[in-house]
């Protein structure tokens, strides 16, 4: 039997719209048992579903995995409301739409998607629900400023010139080995391999310039400091320490200044793309916060194949 290719879309048991406060559609997957615990996975900048295609493969074989389009991103219309306020709105949308009253689930969020949960974290609905998070490749403020995404000295000049690069209303084109590998070097470790590059590169050329371009902006004036103080559940954090995008640094501060926080995981040699160029890592950790957290039975590690 063929193994499926790295990052390929698996096909959800079933999907339904969800809707915003603002009426914006969501696209929602649902994958595995309905009846197993559940898992809510908030993708990021320029993805969609399909970037997290290596841990619903493994975690729908015990776990009610759920995972959405961001507003304009994937299979969800652009909106012309683009504020961190609608990455909240949307996240409670989608978990009122999946989850029965109270059911609690663990939620994931990488790079934009983790912002989602910060800037959700104060909701009533966020906190009927989430039962531990786990952050990955995240910041919470000043992301351009610390951005490596340009490698001159930290300054203005940078600063000025990050902003440009990261705000481009340019069109990234098809997906040739030059575009790939300028992806490669802003947003994933040097020794990520060439099919994981690739794939990660369909999925952000997918995404519609001008969407890319409207939460770009939203990205480079984000201050989620105090959604940090309000996350009070468990929460996990993880990042490469090749990040480049959203460096080190932040995850630190995230650890820092989360209320309860599990620890903080530096994977050495990754850059932003985390769940992509370190699938094991990602859905083990998102497995032991179901197992502590959601059903009590501790750790269970369930791997792909099995």
């Amino acid at each position: 039997m063929s193994r499926p290719a790295p990052c390929a879309p698996p096909v959800p048991a079933r999907t339904l719209t969800a809707v915003s406060a603002d009426g914006a559609r969501l696209h929602v997957e649902v994958h595995g048992p309905e009846d197993a615990p559940a898992v809510v996975l908030s993708h990021g900048w320029t993805c969609s579903t399909a970037f997290w295609a290596a841990q619903i493969r493994v975690l729908a074989a015990g776990h009610r995995v759920i995972a959405y389009d961001q507003r304009g991103h994937g299979r969800s219309p652009a909106s012309p409301v683009c504020t961190t306020e609608a990455l909240a709105d949307d996240l409670e949308a989608v978990l009122a739409a999946t989850l029965a009253p109270g059911e609690k689930a663990v939620i994931a969020g990488h790079s934009m998607g983790g912002m989602t949960v910060m800037a959700a974290a104060g909701r009533a609905g966020f906190q009927e629900h989430a039962a531990a998070v786990l952050l990955c490749s995240t910041g919470s403020s000043r992301l351009v400023a610390e951005s490596r995404v340009v490698p001159w000295r930290a300054g203005r000049a940078r600063t000025w010139l990050t902003g440009r690069v990261l705000g481009s209303r340019a069109p990234l084109g098809p997906v040739t080995p030059v575009a790939m590998s300028i992806l490669k070097y802003a947003t994933m470790g040097a020794g990520c391999a060439p099919d994981r590059v690739r794939a990660c590169a369909r999925i952000v050329h997918a995404c519609p310039r001008a969407v890319r371009h409207a939460w770009s902006e939203v990205l480079a004036t984000l201050d989620l400091e105090d959604g940090v103080r309000r996350l009070a559940v468990p929460t996990a954090v993880l990042c490469g320490t090749s990040d480049r995008l959203t460096p080190v640094v932040h995850a630190r501060a995230l650890a820092a200044a989360l209320p309860h926080c599990l620890g903080l995981t530096e994977l050495t040699g990754v850059g932003h793309m985390t769940p992509i160029e370190a699938p094991e890592t990602v859905t083990g950790r998102i497995q032991d916060l179901v197992g502590t957290y959601v059903t009590g039975a501790g750790p269970v590690r369930i791997k792909e194949g099995a």
